[in-house]
């Protein structure tokens, strides 16, 4: 089977003159320094006996400076920007790989942008295989961005983060976006992305016994429902899934909104809008059903035999309790899970490695918890055809 339409090179997105400003502004502040480095903010912020890394806090107070407006307080297209012009200045400079290529994916209606990336350039002897190896895994990744926002740019760094570190083919896919595009625009097109993947992967240079979904936030959401759909309807199902930060439950209203719901990146007003968008509004017409599983995965009443998941929340997350109890109704339903908090990160650090040495290192882990995982004999991990 041939790719419909041959991969071109992608260069890293670049920032304007603002953006360079705004990066060299997190520098001034002490941003980027190390845990030991001072940075001049008022008294740390310490919740739930968690202390906010002071980077973080004063990328947090930079933002405020610079009159930055949340999501629900601008249109739609306006927000598009602003998020993606915050990732890349948050995410530092661009970390190389072997190749960066567009390419095209079969959506449910039709093809969707894409980017593969490709290992290279790191030879570490302490892991089993090498990304200059013959056919290394795969992760489809899907952004994150409330279902209305993200795309392949926005999600740059962190899934150049992914195949550098971990050695690994990272397979990026934009899908439709609410409101041009609500509910089930976007679970229909990463089902239809993975099915992609499956029957393309040796054509894309991957090991087909090695396949990963994944993604962060609402993309965090797609991966989980992949997961269920494969296992559902008795497809090919991904050997391991990745939920970093995921939003899993829209049935209630969960604690930890209350806590960080306002303050730390994720607002709570902007996860209202956000789902305003993508499912409407409970009880009006033509809203989606929030039980839905493919609204709703972490509420799925069978969970068995999914596959291996790893788990990652931060502690400073209005969404981290959603996270974390679908880790624990996932083991007590015999799933392997490896769950992980960053008691000290927000929402959104896998976008803001740039700023400080703790989001960087949170990645780096992330990488090598899923480089781990993935290692592990299919047989073992639990994963492959259902």
């Amino acid at each position: 089977m041939r790719l419909r339409r041959q991969p071109r090179p992608a260069p890293p997105p670049k920032l304007g003159l603002q953006g360079r400003f705004e990066r060299q502004a997190l520098r001034l502040l002490g941003a980027r320094g190390g845990p030991n480095r001072r940075v001049h903010l008022r008294r740390p912020v310490v919740l739930e006996g968690q202390v906010l890394d002071a980077p973080t806090q004063a990328m947090l107070a930079l933002r405020d400076r610079l009159g930055y407006p949340a999501w629900h307080e601008q249109p739609v297209p306006q927000a598009r920007k602003t998020l993606r012009h915050e990732a890349l200045v948050a995410s530092g400079r661009p970390i190389p790989v072997a190749a960066a290529e567009d390419l095209r994916v079969d959506g449910a209606t039709g093809p969707l942008r894409a980017r593969l990336y490709r290992p290279g350039g790191v030879r570490n002897p302490a892991l089993t295989w090498q990304p200059l190896g013959d056919r290394p895994p795969l992760l489809l990744f899907v952004h994150g961005g409330g279902f209305v926002l993200g795309d392949l740019d926005s999600h740059d760094a962190l899934c150049r983060m992914l195949c550098r570190t971990a050695g690994i083919l990272v397979l990026s896919v934009e899908y439709r976006l609410a409101p041009e595009h609500p509910w089930p625009a976007a679970p229909d097109d990463a089902e239809a992305a993975w099915r992609w993947t499956v029957a393309h992967a040796e054509e894309l240079g991957a090991d087909p016994d090695r396949l990963a979904v994944g993604g962060d936030s609402a993309g965090g959401n797609l991966a989980a429902i992949v997961a269920q759909t494969a296992r559902r309807e008795g497809g090919r199902a991904p050997d391991l899934q990745l939920l970093l930060y995921p939003k899993l439950d829209s049935t209630r209203r969960h604690r930890t909104a209350d806590v960080f719901g306002h303050g730390f990146y994720l607002e709570d007003a902007s996860m209202s809008w956000c789902e305003h968008h993508y499912i409407g509004v409970a009880g009006q017409p033509g809203a989606a059903d929030r039980h839905d599983v493919r609204v709703s995965p972490g509420v799925a009443e069978d969970l068995r035999g999914l596959a291996p998941a790893l788990i990652v929340t931060a502690g400073f997350d209005p969404l981290r309790d959603e996270g974390e109890a679908y880790a624990e109704r996932l083991r007590d339903a015999g799933v392997p899970v490896l769950a992980r908090r960053m008691p000290d990160l927000i929402h959104g650090f896998g976008n803001t490695f740039g700023v400080g040495r703790r989001s960087r290192d949170a990645m780096l882990e992330v990488a090598s918890l899923l480089r781990g995982m993935l290692e592990v004999e299919p047989a073992v991990r639990g994963g492959g055809a259902a």
